[in-house]
């Protein structure tokens, strides 16, 4: 198996070095890009429904799936109707018209996962997220939640609320030797999308899995982070492990404690896979080997030969969803998939009242004056 991108890019010396010309000018061409949206000869475009984008400043994973059902949960208890729009990794785009945007069209990994995870709520996957936007509003969506927004600036929002991943806040992982801080720098020499400085245009950061770093460690980053953006609210959550299932086509359910003392294997194809095992080895699991494969990885049926032979298998839901896309790739047997949830631990009231200050959607005014209407 070759080495994840990642990997490769935490090292320092050598050709990899050679990377950071491009990765100057590509933070001259971010940093210009926002003074022309900062300044308006760049357009943003709004559209008649409440827009909530989740977001973070580095390529790769840092959470925001779990983000996108914590936040859609809360509105939903508010009697709000949610819509998700996002680009769709290696999704049609929904202009070809072979989209379900009922969400269940099972177009990727995301798209099936959020199905699962928030049944009934619609979803648009499209390049275009505008558009994407604008057919979600034409069904009366009250809030359009915006999955990878925060450089997607043509969409107008009404929050934004970014993700820093506390073990990779900068997008790689720590030097191999422990010794050292890890790389920071935009792509393609580091994962930066932005400065941190662009953090300031935040309604509130949200530091995920602080649970997985030192509480020193923990708290040099939070003041970094309110070095760049003061002011600006920061929570703190986890991914909690909510259940264990069944691989294999009945699905059925484990319980959580069955990982206690056992050995099992990993296979995984997502941002931080360091994460995923941590997790797997914090429920007392003994990890004795891990493939980990690019993110948005698509199996091939040789990638997965030999697991779940000598021992069990765990996998991500998310993995296990893009499984569920290939069916030419054989399942390992002894399969098991662990579902995680994320848990905001430090400052809930905060994104609370962000979402209590929201503007009353125009849908939700009708539906209220017809209502009353009907009982007056």
């Amino acid at each position: 198996m070759t080495a994840r991108p990642d990997t490769r890019l935490a090292q320092r010396g050598g050709w990899i070095e050679l990377l950071r010309a491009p990765a100057s000018l590509f933070g001259a061409i971010a940093r210009a890009r926002s003074f022309m949206y900062n300044r308006r000869v760049l357009p943003s475009y709004e559209v008649d429904a409440v827009v909530l984008s989740v977001g973070n400043i580095v390529a790769g994973g840092t959470g925001k799936t779990p983000m996108i059902v914590w936040l859609a949960r809360e509105l939903e208890s508010r009697g709000l109707k949610v819509g998700i729009v996002s680009r769709g990794y290696r999704a049609p785009s929904s202009e070809s018209g072979d989209e379900d945007p009922s969400g269940s069209g099972n177009r990727n990994d995301e798209a099936r996962m959020l199905h699962d995870m928030l049944p009934g709520v619609p979803h648009v996957q499209d390049r275009n997220r505008v558009a994407a936007a604008q057919r979600l509003t034409g069904a009366g969506i009250d809030v359009v939640l915006v999955d990878d927004g925060f450089q997607h600036r043509r969409l107008s929002r009404d929050v934004d609320i970014v993700l820093v991943d506390a073990l990779r806040p900068f997008g790689l992982p720590a030097p191999e030797a422990g010794s050292g801080e890890p790389v920071e720098a935009f792509l393609p020499r580091g994962l930066l999308r932005e400065p941190l400085s662009a953090l300031k245009r935040a309604d509130a950061v949200v530091l995920t899995r602080v649970d997985s770093v030192p509480k020193d460690v923990l708290a040099r980053l939070a003041d970094r982070l309110r070095s760049e953006a003061p002011g600006v609210p920061i929570a703190h959550s986890t991914h909690r492990a909510v259940g264990l299932r069944d691989g294999g086509q009945g699905g059925g359910a484990h319980s959580l404690a069955d990982l206690r003392g056992l050995e099992v294997d990993l296979f995984s194809g997502i941002g931080n896979p360091g994460a995923f095992e941590q997790t797997v080895r914090d429920l007392g699991a003994t990890v004795v080997a891990h493939r980990a494969f690019a993110d948005h990885h698509n199996f091939a049926p040789e990638d997965l030969v030999g697991l779940g032979v000598e021992r069990p298998v765990v996998t991500t839901a998310k993995d296990a969803a893009r499984l569920e896309l290939q069916p030419e790739v054989a399942r390992p047997t002894q399969l098991m998939v662990l579902d995680v949830e994320l848990d905001v631990v430090e400052g809930a009231d905060d994104l609370r009242r962000i979402l209590d200050a929201l503007p009353e959607p125009t849908s939700a005014r009708v539906r209220a004056s017809i209502h009353e209407g009907l009982h007056g």
